[in-house]
């Protein structure tokens, strides 16, 4: 089998095509082994579609599938054009619906999933939250140091909220995030539906206008904006390598 690896902002994935539609959880632990397998925090596999271009199965590092991964759908974008798979301007599916991509070298800009408030501003460990759907939950505090980071305590409220943990910072309308991510059961460099969940709650606070520049750990920068109501994530990603195995 050939896979590629990609990175987008920090966020690794190794992705393959294939005509057969099955389990890779498996798969998943192997590969994004990061002694023993490729590494990385996600495995991506594209399967065909009758009703997009392709479908695709998205699993966490440790096996578990997720409905949605921002980066990863503008990483598995790239991957499918550049191997002739989808025109630069395309649909495919996930568990969270349809995804529309553009390729533009290597720039990405994908049409996020409509957003769901499941719990409005609550107050819990000293700290004030929010928690949204984004394509996957995501808990989000605003914060004035990141410092206050703080990983058994995204740990203990992953659990209990069944959500990914950000923690945010708005310095000059940019907006600083640090993010726990479930399956990877710890923090990453970038988490696409994590920094999507932030600007909304920035914007809705007013302390962010339509469209931001936004800085995950890996300290690349990305742009969330909303465009006729609908939500748009834009960045670089990377080939990493091809390999055989």
């Amino acid at each position: 089998m050939t896979y590629t690896k990609y990175s987008a902002s920090g966020n690794d994935f190794v992705i393959f095509h294939t005509l057969i539609k099955k389990d890779y959880s498996q798969d998943a632990i192997n590969l994004c082994n990061r002694t023993e397998g490729i590494g990385a925090d996600g495995l991506i596999v594209i399967v065909p579609s009758e009703t997009a271009d392709f479908e695709w199965l998205f699993y966490n590092s440790d096996g578990s599938d997720a409905a949605m991964c921002g980066n990863g759908t503008r990483a598995v974008a790239h991957y499918a054009y550049n191997n002739g798979l989808a025109p630069s301007n395309m649909k495919f599916l996930t568990e969270a619906g349809f995804i529309q991509s553009i390729v533009d070298g290597n720039i990405v800009e994908t049409q996020m999933t409509k957003p769901i408030v499941i719990k409005e501003e609550f107050e819990q460990e000293g700290l004030t939250w929010y928690l949204i759907d984004t394509g996957v939950p995501h808990l989000v505090t605003i914060v004035n140091d990141l410092d206050k980071y703080d990983h058994d305590l995204c740990a203990k409220m992953r659990y209990e909220h069944n959500a990914n943990v950000n923690f945010a910072k708005i310095e000059d309308e940019k907006i600083f995030v640090r993010t726990y991510e479930r399956g990877v059961e710890g923090e990453t460099l970038a988490c696409g539906t994590g920094m999507v969940a932030c600007f909304l709650r920035a914007n809705a606070l007013g302390l962010v206008d339509s469209k931001s520049f936004i800085y995950p750990k890996s300290k690349e920068e990305l742009t969330v904006s909303i465009r006729d109501g609908e939500l748009f994530f834009k960045g670089a990603v990377k080939k990493v390598f091809v390999t055989e195995i």
